[in-house]
């Protein structure tokens, strides 16, 4: 049972959590409800992914760790929602087919 979040762990999420933010890309249509949805989506992953990276910085991997996290879960819900148009990446996301 692992129970330590090592640097090396740490930086594997945070890899991983960055090509999804690259990989991103809004589907809904500039003038529409989900619009507004996926935009705040993407502007929680990417504050999200920026606590990760600061708290990082500063040795804090347990709250890195849990933005990382918490950033991969915003960028999921709307890849899996139709929010972002991922490219059928069902290794970065969490699809539903």
């Amino acid at each position: 049972m692992r129970d330590t979040i090592t640097r090396e762990h740490l930086d594997r999420y945070l890899s991983i959590t960055k090509r999804a933010l690259e990989k991103v890309a809004i589907s809904a249509p500039e003038r529409s409800f989900n619009r507004k949805l996926a935009d705040s989506f993407l502007e929680m992953a990417s504050t999200y992914y920026s606590d990760a990276k600061h708290f990082a910085e500063n040795g804090d991997l347990v709250n890195a760790f849990a933005s990382v996290n918490y950033a991969h879960g915003w960028l999921d819900c709307g890849a899996r929602i139709g929010l972002f148009d991922v490219g059928q990446d069902d290794q970065l996301f969490t699809l539903y087919e």
